[in-house]
């Protein structure tokens, strides 16, 4: 079944128009500068091309993807009609979503209701939806929910200690996010080691700008890193991650200068491995850096690999084993110095990696050696495949 994928910006929007069960990327493109003054790049059948386009709404911008979808220049089908659904991308569903849903007015007004928890993206993630009802209206619609896949964790993995009311008045609570990525690359692996998910025990490391480490029994998620905001867990490109709570009223009360939304900022765009390095939050520049000597390069590189490698830990212990390390996304596919720093100090549980099998990059590879008792492996991931799969799953 042929799924256009939508991934829905305030100012953008991604797609790739796909098949579920191949995965061949028929053709795929990004939309800008929505709202301003639009561009397009859009490649399908022949090279990539680019081009200004007059995008007041996100509605113009589907328009013109339809367009180009089955224009006789650049076309991939012949018309619409041989869409078999489009698969949204929807970064927060809440308690209310355990799992992708058709989509329905009473599942916008679900999506909707979890805006207070995801501000930036969920009302993006609206728009993409109702500009395509407009467009495509005999088209069914599926929304698929970052949070969804971290549905299956216990209570006492996403609850807080503060008060309960907390909880059952605001929905204080961990959440958890990369949720399809994470799905992905464990049957991916699963696949790979030639056995079924329900019998693995995987810690998936989803290593990138935005970064999330997953424990993952039995293809069931349950724990993860990112808390109730994605800017918990380890730290990220520009993401402070786990901090003491108490530092936030320390910061206020001493610097005149910040304001809460101030100190929102920096934790969100000016700490991690940015703030600590004051080098890049791009992984490559951190490692340039220490190469040439940057001792503060060093220090963030090594405060990701430690904190990365404490989670492993803690979720090795929190499913009484390990059978599996993920490394994943841009970071986990493509730095091999960051997964050697990460499991050079994992030979407690048995893993040993082969040089130069690790070497390798942006491939399913796996990178221990045959006689590692864990195995740990590369999963590059397709959060947009998974999306196109969930959408013919639910139809």
């Amino acid at each position: 079944m042929l799924i256009l994928v939508i991934n829905a910006g305030s100012s953008s929007l991604k797609f790739q128009l796909l098949d579920s069960e191949n995965g061949d990327v028929k053709a795929k493109g990004l939309c800008e500068r929505i709202g301003i003054d639009g561009s397009m790049t859009y490649q399908g059948s022949g090279d990539k091309v680019r081009s200004q386009k007059d995008m007041p709404t996100h509605r113009e911008a589907i328009k013109y993807v339809l367009e180009e979808l089955t224009s006789e220049k650049h076309g991939v089908i012949a018309s619409m009609s041989e869409i078999g659904a489009v698969g949204h991308r929807v970064v927060h569903g809440g308690e209310q979503f355990a799992q992708s849903a058709l989509i329905t007015p009473e599942v916008k007004d679900a999506i909707r209701d979890c805006i207070p928890l995801a501000p930036l993206h969920n009302p993006a993630n609206i728009m993409g939806i109702e500009a395509c009802e407009e467009v495509m209206s005999n088209t069914p619609m599926v929304a698929v929910f970052d949070t969804a896949f971290h549905q299956t964790m216990p209570a006492r993995a996403y609850m807080y200690a503060l008060p309960y009311e907390y909880y059952k008045d605001y929905a204080v609570r961990r959440y958890g996010f990369h949720g399809t990525s994470h799905r992905f690359v464990s049957l991916e692996a699963a696949k790979f080691l030639g056995k079924p998910v329900e019998e693995l025990k995987i810690v998936s490391c989803h290593l990138g700008n935005g970064s999330s480490i997953t424990a993952i029994d039995g293809g069931k998620s349950i724990d993860t890193s990112m808390g109730m905001t994605p800017l918990a867990g380890v730290p990220m490109g520009t993401r402070c991650g786990d901090i003491d709570p108490a530092i936030i009223k320390y910061l206020l009360e001493t610097d005149p200068e910040l304001t809460i939304r101030k100190l929102d900022h920096v934790m969100n765009k000016q700490s991690g491995v940015l703030g600590v390095s004051g080098v890049s939050s791009d992984f490559r520049d951190l490692t340039e850096a220490y190469e040439q000597g940057n001792k503060r390069a060093e220090l963030a590189l090594d405060m990701f690999s430690y904190n990365v490698r404490k989670y492993i830990g803690a979720y090795a212990t929190a499913m009484a084993g390990i059978d599996v390390i993920i490394f994943t996304a841009g970071v986990g596919e493509n730095d091999s110095k960051v997964r050697h720093h990460v499991c050079k100090g994992l030979g407690y549980l048995g893993i040993t990696i082969d040089p130069e099998q690790n070497s390798k990059r942006g491939e399913l590879v796996e990178i221990t050696t045959p006689d590692s008792k864990v195995k740990v492996l590369v999963v590059p991931t397709n959060e947009e495949l998974m999306i196109a799969k969930e959408a013919a799953m639910v139809l």
